[in-house]
């Protein structure tokens, strides 16, 4: 077993069975510069589902707002 890998165990008592998780932490693993780096970057290919999605939360406040209004 790599010393670098962290592992996570659990058994449910009598039940059959159980679940294992194997976190790595050596080389391969991305740090968290380098993936907000990247989310960063393939966020240029989302422009405009990320505009359009913003347009639609403006939308939905201002008919929120607007609804607020009528009914007081």
């Amino acid at each position: 077993m790599d010393e670098n890998n962290i592992i996570i165990e659990q058994t449910t008592g009598d039940i059959a069975g159980g679940k294992s998780i194997n976190i790595g932490t050596g080389g391969e693993s991305m740090g968290d510069v380098q993936a907000g780096i990247e989310f960063i970057y393939h966020m240029r290919e989302h422009l405009l589902d990320v505009g359009v999605a913003t347009i639609y939360l403006f939308a939905c406040y201002a008919l929120y707002l607007y609804l607020k209004k009528v009914i007081k």
